[in-house]
């Protein structure tokens, strides 16, 4: 296990992480939780008292990674950017669960179901969480509906998101 004290950074201008709150983790040490990787992996852990895990190390070039710290976790740790942070992380092997529901409506549609089937675990992980973070079951079916409607139109979470927010706003 990894186990270190740093700050809680946060990115100025940065393209799609412009605004996001993280931990560095320089490639000397990231190097002791998986030698040679460069790619984003999974690790689970502690930030000071908060238990994590199926966290993504994102690669940031020249073999670091950033953890992102996002708003419902600096919420419970009761930080911002800027404050010092323990740290003690390793690799998270466990396999990732998924949306029975939204697997079983995926059987429906080939199209979408082979889309889905090639995205990275945590790209399906978006889809999945959207769907299971639903407060109601009609949020949960229309979330549904949507993840396999944008699914079999070759989208990515995000792009699916964006597709049926301006369809709202058109109304």
């Amino acid at each position: 296990m990894l186990v270190f004290t740093t700050q809680l950074q946060k990115f100025g201008s940065k393209g799609e992480k412009t605004g996001w709150i993280y931990i560095e983790i320089p490639a000397y040490l990231a190097a002791e939780l998986k030698p040679g990787t460069k790619q984003s992996f999974r690790v689970k852990g502690q930030l000071d008292n908060l238990a994590i895990q199926a966290v993504a190390l994102l690669p940031m070039g020249e073999g670091d990674f950033i953890l992102p710290v996002n708003a419902g976790m600096r919420r419970k740790l009761r930080k911002a950017e800027g404050a010092t942070v323990r740290v003690a992380i390793d690799v998270d092997e466990a396999p990732i669960p998924l949306s029975a529901d939204l697997l079983e409506c995926l059987q429906d549609d080939p199209q979408a179901q082979a889309f889905f089937n090639q995205l990275s675990k945590g790209h399906q992980k978006y889809f999945s969480d959207w769907i299971e973070e639903a407060k109601t079951m009609e949020t949960k079916a229309s979330r549904i509906a949507k993840a396999v409607r944008g699914l079999s139109m070759g989208m990515s979470f995000s792009e699916m998101y964006r597709y049926f927010k301006k369809q709202k706003q058109d109304k």
